[in-house]
């Protein structure tokens, strides 16, 4: 969150850099839909993520992890 109550919003460039992805695969799963679709803010021609909800659609898909409990 950002000092005004809304989510800090990231740039493709900014989620490709931390997640160690090429920018293509970030446009290439905005364009998918359900479950495989990277969830993502579309505000006119920009496209913007919140890192929450984009750790969250990585973790829902790793893979060889142990159940915790």
């Amino acid at each position: 969150m950002n000092g005004n109550g809304f989510p800090k919003l990231l740039t493709v460039e900014q989620i490709a850099e931390m997640w160690q992805l090429p920018r293509s695969w970030i446009y290439e799963r905005t364009r998918r839909r359900g479950l495989e679709q990277l969830p993502h803010f579309k505000l006119g021609k920009y496209l913007r993520f919140e890192e929450t909800a984009v750790r969250q659609f990585l973790d829902q898909r790793q893979v060889g992890t142990k159940p915790s409990g």
